[in-house]
């Protein structure tokens, strides 16, 4: 068995820390429908200002609220407004990686889902797993527009997650030409 992502909550931004209650993570059971995270399951939290990472099961809050509220000793791991990945998992057999289409979801600073993805898994003529992320598509509207782009950070970026500079150059003279 293989333990393999389920479904993912992307750069959502906690609302709230409540150290008295006793335990969780509190989330909109609208985004947690969505994404297909039930109430009660066990969680991976990871919060990308901090860098703490930690496990708790997910209660639902009120719907419509895009509440995201570490409760307990959770508390202790973040503050408002930092910004967190919220994983959940399940048990597989390496034969059913090919069945298994978790949904990741990312979320503007206001916690407004932002994108819907898919992570898929397929057998290709180069290897036996291939992964790809499938885009749905944007719930905000399909394009975004950038007031300022800080293009030597950005390339900064894209090369410390293994692009070489020709990639770096391509990528940025094809989605950025408008700012030139």
């Amino acid at each position: 068995m293989k333990k393999v992502v389920s479904a993912k909550l992307h750069g959502i931004r906690v609302t709230g820390a409540d150290l008295n209650y006793h335990g969780s993570i509190t989330l909109d059971p609208e985004v947690c429908e969505q994404a297909g995270i039930l109430p009660m399951e066990f969680v991976e939290i990871w919060n990308k200002d901090s860098g703490a990472r930690i496990s708790t099961y997910v209660i639902y809050g009120e719907p419509g609220s895009r509440c995201c509220v570490l409760n307990g000793a959770a508390a202790r791991t973040c503050q408002k407004g930092d910004t967190v990945i919220i994983c959940a998992s399940e048990y597989i057999d390496t034969a059913q990686l090919y069945d298994v289409r978790p949904t990741v979801l990312t979320f503007t600073p206001d916690n407004e889902i932002d994108e819907i993805m898919y992570y898929e898994v397929r057998k290709s003529a180069a290897r036996d797993f291939d992964f790809q992320v499938v885009r749905e598509g944007r719930a905000q509207g399909a394009e975004r527009t950038l007031r300022s782009v800080d293009v030597d950070a950005l390339a900064q970026d894209l090369r410390a997650r293994g692009l070489d500079d020709r990639a770096i150059a391509d990528l940025l003279s094809c989605h950025l030409s408008q700012f030139q």
